[in-house]
């Protein structure tokens, strides 16, 4: 049994030793080298210059460029692109050799002859040229002194390709506005070169454009932000908008109706930032950053931020955590602070910013922890904005904790790289309250007619709302007095036969409201299993 062991270790180590990636051999298969140079040129009867190349083989070799060298610089020299200058009539062996650690070179002997005398390089180079002013093609000349030079053929280049690009014929066609510089290099072998500085202007730039992109830009209010309406759901944004829907945007550019509902002005400025990074469109990123500033102004003096603004005189002017509004705004705040997800391309001035307020929205969301019979517990889905105290929405949506709103505040908190005393101690109690107020052995039944509360041993889940224990002054505040804080509570639009208010069960509200909403889930269940062990296991808690 023993040698079966030692077998099978031997075979184990043999297999590990043979697949590890740190092989040398493994390296330098990554690493193609050049097997055969042949350089391709014929004799010199003219006695002028000829330009000469090579065919390197595998036509895949990583470095394939090669270094030219003569064997008698009195009879012929040559440039490192190749090209052959006679010196004198004589025979001369011309080489390439390979650049990479193959050591594969190339000859061939080369005859020259009708040299008449020595050969005439190139000693000055100027280039005849203005500045671009109305973003048009210019064609640049130049003049190569002395005139009588053997070879007077240049090569033209630019200094920077992202502003003009320029032929072999030295055809300047501008692409952005910006200076650069113009160069034309001898060809004889001399070195020398003819510089010039030109100015464009006038250049109207064309970018790349997405469809999605363009929409979006179609329908950013003048304020900066998004409405919620008419792509509720993103998808419209995906095709091409109608007349009607082009009309009716550039018709309500001044519109007020911008919000963080449903992930709008976040989702846009996001996709922008996408799209601007795969285009370098600069209107993509001047939107995102608008969007950006209508963020930033409309976060509260005490770090909050409502649904809707320009405020309205609604709930949307509460603190909102309803569908995650404020917890989308703070991950931006902290993608932009930290330079991610593409928020390294906006102006740097923004990280300050950016911290400033990811840091004020923490301290309102610890500050907005409700606390019932002197224990802190979790949030309800909106604050008002100056007491700080768990507020209305709908008139089904009554001020409460929140078993799902309050799921995504826990995890923005457990993200913090380094959470303060305060931080890990509201984690802690909202995760105790969630363990508190579970609903064990019951499950919500659809029956394809209806929605009903049935036993279902063993299940666990969780109510939207549950009850404070004070609703002193509250429109139903006789009908909350019947219930114990903690207690879930169900509720019908006002204009219900059922009227409006707090039910202890599902089944006393409108058929309408017990179907068309999300009275109970298990939005905790994972945050307070695994996700809140490895917390406290990072951070030693």
């Amino acid at each position: 049994m023993k040698k079966i062991k030692g077998l099978i270790v031997l075979v184990f180590l043999l297999g590990l030793y043979g697949c590890s990636s740190d092989d040398p051999a493994d390296e330098t298969s990554k690493n193609i080298l050049v097997n055969n140079i042949v350089v391709n040129g014929s004799n010199i009867t003219d006695g002028n210059a000829k330009q000469f190349s090579v065919a390197v083989l595998p036509s895949n070799a990583t470095d394939r460029t090669v270094t030219w060298s003569v064997s008698d610089e009195s009879v012929a020299v040559i440039s490192s692109s190749g090209l052959l200058t006679p010196m004198d009539n004589g025979t001369v062996t011309v080489t390439a050799t390979a650049n990479d650690a193959s050591g594969i070179s190339a000859e061939k002997v080369i005859t020259i002859s009708g040299v008449t005398g020595p050969p005439v390089f190139v000693e000055s180079i100027s280039i005849t040229g203005t500045d671009i002013t109305d973003g048009q093609p210019q064609q640049l000349s130049v003049e190569v002194l002395p005139a009588n030079a053997n070879n007077k053929a240049v090569t033209w280049a630019v200094s920077d390709a992202l502003y003009a690009s320029i032929s072999n014929t030295g055809l300047l066609t501008p692409k952005l506005n910006g200076t650069i510089t113009v160069t034309a290099t001898a060809t004889d072998g001399s070195g020398k070169v003819g510089q010039l500085q030109i100015n464009i202007s006038g250049v109207t730039p064309v970018y790349a454009t997405t469809l999605k992109a363009e929409n979006m830009l179609l329908w950013q209010r003048s304020n900066g932000g998004w409405p919620k309406e008419p792509h509720n759901d993103f998808s419209g944004y995906d095709r091409v908008q109608t007349s009607s829907e082009i009309t009716k945007a550039n018709n309500e550019k001044n519109n007020t109706d911008t919000t963080t509902d449903n992930g709008h002005t976040i989702t846009e400025i996001r996709s922008l930032m996408s799209a601007y990074k795969a285009t370098q469109n600069p209107d993509y990123l001047a939107a995102a950053m608008r969007g950006i500033d209508w963020v930033l102004e409309a976060q509260y003096d005490n770090g909050g931020w409502p649904q809707y603004y320009p405020l309205r005189n609604n709930y949307s002017r509460h603190i909102t955590y309803n569908d995650n509004a404020m917890g989308n705004v703070m991950n931006l705040m902290r993608d932009i602070f930290l330079k991610r997800n593409n928020m390294d391309l906006i102006d740097a001035s923004y990280v300050a910013k950016a911290q400033t307020a990811f840091d004020k929205g923490i301290q309102v969301i610890l500050d907005t922890q409700v606390t019932i019979n002197g224990a802190k517990t979790a949030w309800c889905a909106q604050h008002n904005a100056i007491t700080l105290l768990p507020a209305d929405a709908r008139d089904y949506e009554l001020a409460s904790n929140s078993g799902s709103e309050s799921v995504g505040i826990v995890r923005l908190l457990m993200t913090l790289d380094n959470p303060s005393s305060e931080v890990i101690d509201a984690v802690n109690k909202a995760v105790a309250w969630f363990e508190s107020v579970k609903i064990v052995g019951y499950k919500l039944q659809d029956t394809g007619s209806d929605k009903v509360l049935v036993e279902s041993p063993g299940n666990v889940m969780w109510a939207r709302f549950y009850t404070l224990d004070d609703y002193t002054g509250h429109t139903y505040q006789a009908l909350f007095n019947t219930f114990e804080p903690n207690e879930p509570f169900f509720c019908s639009r006002v204009a219900d036969a059922e009227g409006g208010g707090p039910r202890k069960t599902i089944a006393e509200i409108s058929h309408e409201r017990r179907n068309g909403y999300a009275w109970y889930g298990n939005w905790p269940a994972s945050l307070i299993g695994s996700e809140y062990s490895s917390w406290k296991t990072k951070h030693g808690i």
